[in-house]
């Protein structure tokens, strides 16, 4: 309830951000346009040098560029826990992952039904976004005035894979771009971790600790620090750019919406179907709740008690099956996250003037897998994460951020069907793994 609330809190915010933010800069476009026809040209220079002027521009000595400082603030702060908050989420969902003797066998196909369902979303999304960014429905309106740059993927792919290994532990974890080694080696971390079990406890606890430690960090620059960093980045973007850069943005709220529910409705009764070779009717008929609840509290975590009485009691799953399947998903199951940061970062990068190859939608759905396993349970830490992406892609320019700080503001809906659609593939991955293991009671599943 606690975090329905603070969920709640946090969409107002964020909405009285955008609105602000938009009245704002479209003052500030009318004002700009008013004092450049009047001649006054020298008066709107003085504003701009004093209010949106960015500040390391050279000849910009002299200015002051306060909202330029507050959006920077906020990003340099998101950058500086990207690095720390991928490495410890990763290390700490690999290690939930423990084949014990009794549960080997329902682990393998729990995690094996999951990375089918979580690849399936993500070729689905690279397919949607692709269809999208083609036609150029994400493209800035004034698309000819950008430059078309590459972003990190150079001119020949194979030098993703030299990198993803590093040649220095230390060097790993001194620049933002370098997410693919910090991956990697988060991964090989949590894979020994898991192999010497309790002789690392100590160290799963730190880092535990440290999880809880960088959650808090995250609360604090989401729900304290991005509504006024939002408002100052889109005023200052209006300023500076006029209006047509937010005209894309429809375009992907409506592609994302699209997708998920496709996705909802689609794929998980083929799922059922081909996967647990049962009928999808019963499912579909009772899972709503559970969706609905997902849908508003935002919180895979809130909606698990809901999702295992659902799971348990009316579709028939063994409640051995359902204790392990639902909080392991709750963690690392996120295929409406995962689906959401791909078309994001395509979204991004189009609209600020990056070119968006078959390389780079491949590069993209990889970080965006291996986020959506290691994605913390905190408050705008999906967010977060799609920044982590863009910054492992080099999609750093105005215009990516400004797209970004146009999605932190409104895409608080989206993630709350994001969220019915991680806990519905939760209970439908339990109710797969349970028709295998022959744990499905299919008259209360059918009744």
């Amino acid at each position: 309830m606690n975090s329905s609330q603070s969920g709640k809190k946090l969409a107002k915010k964020m909405i009285i951000a955008l609105i602000c933010g938009l009245i704002a800069g479209f003052g500030c476009i009318l004002l700009r346009e008013n004092l450049l026809t009047n001649g006054q040209e020298a008066l709107w220079n003085t504003i701009n040098n004093v209010l949106f002027q960015d500040i390391t521009a050279e000849g910009a000595n002299s200015a002051i560029g306060l909202f330029y400082i507050v959006g920077q603030l906020f990003v340099n702060a998101l950058q500086l826990i990207i690095i720390p908050m991928v490495f410890v989420s990763i290390i700490l969902a690999i290690c939930v992952i423990t084949d014990t003797k009794k549960l080997g066998r329902i682990s393998s196909k729990t995690i094996g039904t999951f990375l089918i369902t979580t690849v399936c979303a993500l070729i689905w999304a690279g397919i949607i976004g692709s269809i999208v960014y083609h036609l150029g429905a994400f493209n800035a309106v004034h698309a000819d005035n950008l430059v078309i740059q590459q972003g990190a993927v150079g001119s020949n792919p194979l030098n993703i894979i030299v990198s993803v290994i590093p040649n220095n532990l230390i060097n790993a974890f001194t620049n933002n771009g370098n997410v693919l080694a910090v991956v990697f080696l988060a991964v090989a971390i949590g894979l020994a971790m898991n192999q010497l079990k309790d002789k690392t406890k100590t160290l799963k606890k730190l880092l535990i600790e440290c999880s809880d430690i960088i959650s808090v960090c995250l609360s604090f620059i989401i729900t304290k620090c991005a509504p006024y960093a939002i408002f100052c980045l889109l005023t200052r973007t209006f300023a500076i750019y006029g209006i047509d850069y937010l005209l894309p943005a429809l375009a992907y709220v409506l592609t994302v919406l699209f997708a998920l529910f496709v996705y909802l409705f689609i794929a998980y009764p083929i799922y059922l179907m081909v996967m647990g070779k049962i009928n999808p009717k019963p499912f579909m008929r009772k899972i709503p709740k559970v969706a609905l609840f997902g849908f508003s509290t935002s919180s895979s975590a809130a909606t698990l008690p809901l999702n295992k009485e659902t799971t348990v009691h009316e579709l028939g799953v063994s409640d051995e099956i359902a204790s392990f399947v639902l909080p392991l998903g709750m963690t690392i199951n996120m295929d409406g996250t995962a689906i959401m940061q791909v078309i994001a970062a395509i979204f991004i990068a189009a609209s600020s003037g990056y070119d968006v190859s078959l390389t780079s939608m491949a590069v993209i759905a990889f970080l965006a897998l291996i986020a959506s396993v290691g994605t913390p349970a905190a408050p705008g830490a999906g967010a977060v994460i799609l920044f982590t992406i863009l910054t492992g892609m080099g999609y750093t320019n105005d215009g990516a951020l400004l797209a970004y700080s146009l999605i932190l503001a409104i895409n608080r809906p989206i993630e709350m069907l994001v969220t019915s659609l991680n806990v519905v593939g939760d209970s439908a991955t339990s109710v797969i793994v349970a028709k295998k293991e022959n744990m499905l009671d299919e008259d209360i599943y059918n009744s």
